[in-house]
């Protein structure tokens, strides 16, 4: 049974202790990339001694696990019940979600007067949304933007529902949004012009990564990918470029998916049965785990991979899963698209496809191949230095001042330093 937790809601701080509100409706706090993005956020939005409050509505795809993973003391979790009838219900169910946070603030005892910001995704972004919050909560509101969707990644173009309601949330956000953060300068773009807009792109928690510890290189070169590929990630390309490798090295390279099984792989992504066949000893596909046996195989792996189209919405988002990779230290084999190019070097951070081609994947894994333990390991810490400027503490000056409507935005920094300190006019 799903019940607010509001036991301990207020315990932490004293009475008219300024609190950030955010809204999701994702698994929230179990590891998606999604409920990262929030937790992160949320954090970095947070200044010392204040508190979080999220309000999630738990998505009505499937049973909530029976316990929740440990949540930071700072953030303070309210979950909404998940509808239990058919289509128009849940459609019903989901109109009424602003008015049903309001109810489970008022439950929880959270004034307007406590509340010194609105954080929520583009997704949960409607009119009536803005309505109610406008009229109740009266602060101001900063609506996250992950993505920008494009008319060839749906089979009827402009004419799917999704494709046509994302575009409706994004027109909306540039015209009622009080400030945007955006997760890529593409993004950035797209809103500066009309609202205060700042650049953070995905964070992570260095503190929460353990030492990597893969094998050596001698005995073969370990990659993984993590996450569900969908349309976006092109895996087809990875394992052709595996394929492509001379036959005295192929079999010294092994691939781990984490997050999709074989069959899963196959109906998702761009990947087909007879690509794998060539390669069937050398492909372990793990299915969904937990985000720890994925951080577990990250500190196992030499390299992680990630090819993707240079298009549009590859262009406009920012992969939650090169951070990762990064904090892990466990270098990233990929091809330049959104804001990458800030972040990751040649033989630095990783190693770097000249574009999104079955030879460019075999190319770069030569480059792997030749390798000697000590390149890699300075590569690690390289990498692990790197994470630093997607750690949400560096982030917490900027963003929580931004949130609070102190901060005017920045869309041009290419570190960490410089969003914390420049400024962009509306």
């Amino acid at each position: 049974m799903f019940q607010p937790s509001v036991a301990d809601l207020l315990d932490p701080v004293g009475p008219g202790t300024p609190r950030l509100l955010a809204l999701a409706a994702y698994r929230f706090p179990h590891g998606d990339a999604m409920s990262n993005r929030l937790l992160h956020l949320a954090r970095s939005a947070t200044p010392p001694g204040a508190t979080v409050v999220v309000v999630n509505d738990w998505p009505a795809d499937g049973t909530r696990p029976p316990v929740d993973p440990p949540l930071p003391a700072e953030v303070k979790l309210l979950t909404l019940r998940p509808s239990r009838g058919g289509k128009l219900a849940r459609w019903w169910h989901r109109q009424r979600r602003p008015l049903r946070v309001l109810a489970a603030l008022r439950r929880a005892g959270v004034r307007r007067a406590d509340l010194n910001g609105v954080l929520l995704p583009l997704g949960l972004w409607n009119l009536t949304t803005w309505v109610v919050l406008r009229l109740v909560v009266r602060r101001p509101v900063t609506v996250d933007v992950m993505e920008r969707h494009d008319t060839q990644q749906f089979g009827r173009g402009r004419l799917n529902p999704h494709f046509v309601r994302h575009r409706w949330h994004a027109l909306l956000a540039a015209r009622l949004a009080d400030r945007i953060i955006a997760i890529s300068t593409a993004l950035h773009g797209d809103f500066a012009h009309r609202r205060p807009t700042l650049v953070v792109p995905p964070q992570v928690d260095c503190a929460g990564y353990a030492s990597p510890a893969p094998p050596s290189l001698e005995g073969g070169l370990r990659l993984i990918y993590a996450g569900t590929a969908g349309a976006k990630d092109l895996l087809a390309v990875v394992v052709e470029g595996i394929r492509r490798l001379p036959a005295a090295v192929r079999d010294r390279v092994r691939l781990t998916i984490a997050g999709m099984t074989r069959d899963q792989a196959v109906s998702l992504s761009d990947l087909d049965a007879h690509c794998l066949e060539d390669l069937a000893g050398q492909i372990t596909f793990l299915g969904r785990v937990p985000r720890e046996r994925v951080l577990a195989e990250l500190g196992g792996a030499h390299f992680s991979v990630l090819v993707r189209p240079d298009v549009g919405y590859s262009r406009a988002g920012f992969p939650s899963k090169v951070p990762e990779s990064l904090a892990a230290g466990c270098p990233v084999l990929l091809n330049h698209t959104s804001d990458l190019a800030r972040y990751i070097a040649e033989g630095r951070e990783g190693l770097v496809l000249t574009g999104p081609t079955p030879d460019d994947v075999r190319d770069g894994l030569l480059r792997a191949l030749a390798l000697d333990d000590d390149e890699w390991r300075r590569m690690s810490q390289a990498a692990r230095d790197r994470a630093r400027d997607f750690d949400y503490r560096s982030w917490a000056p900027a963003v929580s001042d931004f949130v609070a409507g102190a901060g005017r935005g920045s869309g041009t920094a290419s570190s960490v330093s410089e969003a914390n300190s420049a400024t962009v006019s509306r």
